[in-house]
């Protein structure tokens, strides 16, 4: 297994995979063998894991693990490295690490390449930290990399009170930007003016078009990072400003839509989008290098934090999907083991 910083390591593990495809019953906690790491490799004993919306994708059947991904549940962990394989030598035995995995981390123990982890700031609970590695992978890839959101631009963020909105109006202020979001209530929307945003539109009673451009001066917004899709998307670039940049990250609506493209050319957008899954281990150590050389600093000090919605002990996770699909939470869910 390479080294070991203890003699505790029992040979199997509690893990969460999804028995058929369905709502959170379906989730079952089974008994595996512990991962042995790999080269470049680290072992880590999970103390938490963030909950996400591709984990109920792949609960509902429709977002497979990618190849050579384990079918555990979880794309994000917290926890202390108990294992290292051959090359891997970056972080020390029993470093207080989060990690960005293709799958796995609804377990006791999970595998991560050294190059996806990030040391835990010391400010910052495991439960915190558990938090961090898939939205703020997310939101700088896409708002800052894709979006190319600069200081003084307005993003437009289509749920605001989700993890990945939390993030996203955190990081837009701290560099500069102006936020407007979209969330579903008044106390969604009075959660994200706490965290910064500028305008919060509930887009139950108001049209978000229509407010966006009021709340610019009929200018639009430079950035959208949409998770919504559907018919979102038209709606999408009428709110844009010209030469804006629309991101999409998910389609909680629909994939398809009806678009009349005269939009796109006459107000020069550009309308691009990303997985994160998928990519290489190349492609997402250099998402972590980036955070870490501009967002990480930020969490050490406090100037950005995850914002907590609830834990659910692993024995929950059913309860914590429920919880995910009701969408009715402020933040980020999240396992504790």
């Amino acid at each position: 297994m390479g080294a070991i910083s203890d003699t505790t390591i029992s040979d199997t593990m509690r893990a969460v995979v999804a028995e058929g495809a369905g709502g959170p019953d379906v989730l079952k906690i089974v008994e595996r063998p512990v991962p042995r790491p790999g080269e470049g490799e680290i072992l880590v004993r999970v103390a938490a894991a963030g909950v996400n919306r591709p984990d109920v994708a792949q609960r509902q059947g429709s977002y497979p693990p990618p190849p050579g991904a384990p079918d555990i549940l979880g794309l994000e962990i917290a926890g202390v490295i108990v294992a290292a394989g051959p090359h891997a030598t970056r972080y020390p035995l029993g470093a207080r690490v989060m990690a960005l995995v293709p799958g796995g981390g609804y377990a006791d123990y999970a595998i991560a390449h050294e190059t996806n982890a990030l040391p835990v700031p010391a400010n910052l609970s495991m439960e915190e930290a558990s938090a961090v590695p898939e939205t703020y992978f997310t939101v700088w890839t896409n708002v800052f990399q894709r979006g190319g959101l600069q200081p003084g631009e307005t993003l437009l963020i289509h749920g605001g009170s989700s993890g990945i909105g939390t993030t996203a109006i955190q990081l837009a202020k701290a560099f500069g930007a102006r936020v407007i979001v979209t969330a579903g209530t008044a106390e969604k929307c009075d959660a994200c003016r706490a965290l910064g945003a500028d305008f919060a539109i509930n887009y139950r009673e108001t049209d978000f078009v229509a407010a966006v451009k009021e709340a610019t001066g009929s200018r639009g917004a430079n950035v959208i990072l949409d998770m919504v899709g559907g018919d979102y998307i038209p709606r999408n670039y009428e709110a844009a400003a010209r030469d804006g940049r629309i991101v999409q990250i998910a389609f909680l609506k629909s994939s398809r839509a009806e678009v009349d493209f005269r939009l796109l050319m006459v107000k020069r957008l550009i309308h691009t989008g990303s997985t994160l899954r998928p990519r290489s281990v190349a492609e997402k150590a250099e998402i972590a290098r980036a955070l870490e050389e501009n967002v990480l600093p930020l969490l050490a000090q406090g100037g950005v934090r995850p914002v907590m919605d609830s834990t659910f002990p692993l024995e929950e996770v059913a309860q914590a999907h429920a919880r995910m699909d009701a969408g009715d939470h402020i933040g980020k869910i999240v396992l504790t083991l």
